[in-house]
């Protein structure tokens, strides 16, 4: 069955990288849910939930570049610790955002920390590497004209945020 856009997808789903360390899932929470076309998901992930039936599982492999893209290296880079705002708690892992020139939100992590010298990654945590995930369809259904107006899925009896 394919899916048509604005449709609101309800799946289960386990994700692995390629050493099987479970990255997500809804195992033991709620069911994800998505509305397609709306580039909410990954754009082959979706296609591939769009081949299945309710009901069915799949395992469906995603090379980096059908995920968040190759590791670039040009996206890692060296600043000194006055670059960050005065007191701010720096450390190796740690996930920060900052702004463009063109005022876009940029998230990095710090990878690591040499005296003064702060080493960041600009690329997705996923990047460069396959994506396995394990998705159950459970739902297919037309998305509500409130869904389609707030670009999300409501919850069940109404509105959730």
């Amino acid at each position: 069955m394919a899916l048509k856009n604005d449709q609101v997808v309800t799946i289960n789903f386990t994700l692995k990288d390629d050493e099987d360390t479970v990255v997500d899932s809804t195992e033991g929470s709620q069911p994800f849910s998505f509305i397609s076309g709306r580039n909410q998901i990954l754009p082959k992930l979706e296609t591939e939930i769009g081949n299945m039936l309710i009901g069915s599982n799949k395992i469906i492999i995603l090379s980096a570049k059908e995920g968040y893209g190759e590791f670039k290296s040009e996206a890692v880079g060296t600043v000194k610790r006055e670059d960050f705002p005065e007191g701010t708690e720096i450390e190796e892992g740690m996930d920060f955002m900052a702004n463009s020139p063109d005022g876009h939100q940029m998230p990095f992590i710090v990878t690591q920390i040499d005296g003064d010298d702060i080493t960041l990654d600009f690329n997705h945590p996923l990047a460069g590497k396959q994506l396995n995930f394990d998705v159950e369809l459970l739902d297919v259904r037309n998305a509500t004209a409130d869904e389609l107006a707030h670009g999300h899925v409501h919850g069940a009896g109404g509105h959730h945020h």
